[in-house]
């Protein structure tokens, strides 16, 4: 089992650990730094190394991990760079924004396998979608790669120059989610289930949708037709949630979020 540094160990870093912990991924093949590590104290309880040292970390790491914040990227590759071997280890980078070419400069290693990697918080539930883009890695690298992200979700391998969308799409997409769904919970207590009932009908409901388009392969319309009786209560709720802008104010929403990468 290989050895797995995750730098600056946030609220991503701390879903996959999560995710691979829940999937038999053995804590003592784990590590988390953090400034403060008094934030992840519960992890070290769970058995995974924490610490501080970045430099230390990735100096017993196969895969490397780097979860830090976009602007922190290139700090954080100057100080472990003495300690990255591109014969023996993989780094990985969840940072939005940052480019195959930025990670191999800043590392000061051309020929570091390297990998763009989208994944969401869902891992934390081993739900995520991740995306992945490698550059200079063997097959068998690549493969470890896309092995250690299936422990916590879904996998595809996509263009670079798509990253950007898919952190869009999967990982912003996360919260245009649960916004739809807090929303479908508060109108299911205006119309008289308490919370925790309307919760429990809305959560399983979303599950289902989703589950109905995995497994069935059909466009979304195919199965929305299956519900909208003529003068029925679905189609004029769908047809005034679409006057009041459901799917073009969705729609605007990823599509500004994308601009907001763009600049910067």
């Amino acid at each position: 089992m290989k050895n797995i540094a995750i730098i600056g160990c946030g609220n991503l870093g701390i879903s996959i650990i999560r995710g691979l912990l829940g999937s038999g991924y053995q804590a003592k093949n784990l590590i988390a730094t953090r400034r403060n590590i008094a934030s992840i104290s519960f992890l070290q309880e769970q058995g995974v190394l924490t610490i501080s040292d970045n430099k230390k970390a990735t100096e017993t790491a196969d895969i490397i991990i780097l979860a830090v914040k976009p602007h922190n990227v290139e700090q954080v590759l100057e100080e472990i760079a003495p300690a990255l071997n591109p014969e023996t280890q993989v780094l990985i980078s969840l940072a939005t924004g940052i480019t195959v070419a930025q990670l191999l400069l800043w590392a000061g290693q051309e020929k570091m396998p390297v990998v763009r990697a989208m994944p969401n918080t869902a891992a934390d539930v081993g739900e995520s979608l991740s995306c992945l883009y490698v550059k200079n890695t063997s097959p068998a690298q690549s493969e470890a790669v896309k092995t250690l992200f299936d422990t916590v979700g879904t996998t595809l391998f996509i263009n670079e120059e798509l990253m950007e969308a898919a952190t869009i799409l999967g990982a912003c997409g996360i919260a245009y989610v649960l916004r739809f769904i807090r929303a479908m919970i508060q109108g299911g207590i205006q119309v008289g289930f308490d919370a925790q009932t309307a919760t429990k009908i809305v959560t399983q409901t979303v599950k289902g949708a989703a589950e109905l388009l995995i497994q069935r392969n059909e466009h979304p319309e195919h199965e929305i037709d299956k519900v909208t009786t003529p003068k029925g209560c679905t189609i004029v709720g769908l047809n005034e949630m679409e006057h009041s802008g459901f799917s073009s104010s969705l729609i605007k929403g990823i599509v500004t979020s994308y601009k907001a990468i763009e600049k910067k």
